[in-house]
């Protein structure tokens, strides 16, 4: 994986460019030019996914044939190995052997255009086409910290981990990328509970299969990432859950579905079939009814090669912790349609960007509205919207959706993030 360290002068250069091309892409195709008309430009995409299961819109749509229903015969859902490689094979693009998008960690669109995090900080234009999720990221703790009391309050790990880290042992939380929700989740939890994600633990990065394997091996003390991982954890008696990201901030975005700029732009009516298709799938993962099937596909061979066992209880809200606490029916449960879900709210993806600054990810004069404005097709979402004719009631009315308050009464509002920052103790910009 290539270094994330870059220049700020070298972010304002690739946001200004990248503004600028999108700028002229817009102009050239606006809104409009996607209406279904003549059927789409292409009958083929080549979209990314990791074996996560809130990437099941994307091998539902495939596996019931919906991306056929709107006349994209030829959907290559291809998994990919870390988040490192699906962001190089977006900057590759499907004619050099890469992919046209994916399913993908929130904030990696906006990195990928900024090229804060790609080869030689090159910027990529990329869109956010609709969200893939709420909730149901799981924080857990390797076994021997177990009775300890540790929950979605992580002040009782704070001296356990001194005393291991004073007895000369490196202590380490692996999430999936730097920049990352599963980075910005693990790293709030451990702020919240007085733990200093950069002085007193090590952040590791880790691809979400192998991070049972690692915690079994002794590699970390903590980790986050999406399921079906953290309940595999469970049920290997290797660790146990924390808390579910849920209880940090309920309803909270967390996957999208993003797509290259360049892609979209020339493929404006394949890139609706796309965006439509993966909208009508996420109505069907959200049914009750039908989470066993999902959870008998997803864990086939070919996409995650896991127990289904090991997806179906948390995508139902049924939440076994691994240390005695056990609850059936919680609203902790994956959330890919209902209360907004499947909307890009712009206010969400300024809360990534902010908490990006907190910890000195992203340069603090970076012009969040303008990058959020080029990157975010909220204006797409509500065309598919309306040409699958969902209710009214599941539009959204607003490009934000307000104030959010976390688990701990920090309150973000997006009308005024400098606030929010300020109001944080711990974090790495003054």
């Amino acid at each position: 994986m290539s270094s994330t360290k870059f220049g700020r002068r070298s972010i304002l250069k690739g946001a200004t460019a990248t503004a600028a091309l999108m700028g002229a892409v817009r102009t050239a195709f606006p809104s409009g030019a996607f209406a279904q008309a003549a059927g789409p430009e292409t009958n083929k995409v080549t979209l990314g996914f990791i074996a996560l299961t809130d990437s099941s819109p994307l091998i539902i749509a495939k596996e019931k044939k919906i991306f056929d229903k709107y006349g994209i015969t030829d959907a290559n859902v291809a998994k990919q190995a870390s988040w490192g490689t699906t962001r190089d094979n977006i900057v590759l693009g499907s004619g050099a052997g890469g992919i046209d998008g994916a399913h993908i960690l929130t904030p990696k669109p906006y990195q990928i255009s900024l090229g804060t995090t790609t080869p030689e900080n090159k910027p990529v234009p990329m869109y956010i086409l609709c969200r893939l999720n709420y909730d149901c990221q799981a924080i857990s703790v390797a076994k021997e910290f177990k009775g300890l009391g540790i929950t979605v309050d992580a002040k009782a790990f704070k001296e356990p981990l001194a005393k291991k880290k004073a007895s000369g042992k490196e202590i380490k939380a692996a999430m999936t990328f730097p920049g990352g929700t599963h980075d910005m989740w693990i790293r709030y939890w451990l702020a919240a509970g007085g733990i200093d994600p950069d002085k007193d633990i090590s952040t590791i990065v880790v691809p979400p299969p192998q991070m049972v394997a690692n915690m079994k091996v002794g590699n970390m003390d903590a980790f986050c990432v999406g399921e079906p991982w953290g309940d595999q954890l469970v049920h290997q008696d290797i660790g146990y859950t924390a808390c579910m990201t849920g209880e940090i901030w309920k309803d909270h975005p967390e996957k999208s579905l993003g797509m290259r700029a360049d892609w979209v732009d020339k493929n404006p009516k394949a890139a609706m079939a796309v965006l439509m298709a993966v909208m009508e799938a996420q109505q069907w993962c959200d049914k009750m009814e039908n989470k066993d099937e999902l959870a008998q596909i997803i864990g086939k061979r070919q996409w995650f090669n896991v127990p289904p066992t090991d997806i179906v209880d948390r995508i139902k809200g049924d939440i076994d912790y691994g240390d005695g606490r056990k609850v059936k029916g919680s609203n902790q449960l994956m959330t890919f349609w209902a209360r907004g879900a499947s909307y890009p709210f712009q206010s969400h993806e300024l809360w990534f960007l902010t908490e990006n600054q907190r910890w000195g990810k992203l340069p603090m004069d970076l012009d969040t509205k303008a990058i959020i404005g080029k990157v975010n097709r909220e204006d797409l979402w509500r065309e598919a919207a309306k040409n699958i004719s969902a209710a009214a009631a599941d539009i959204p009315k607003s490009t934000s959706r307000g104030k959010e308050t976390f688990f701990d009464g920090k309150v973000f509002d997006p009308e005024d993030p400098k606030a929010y920052l300020a109001s944080l103790q711990i974090k790495k910009v003054a």
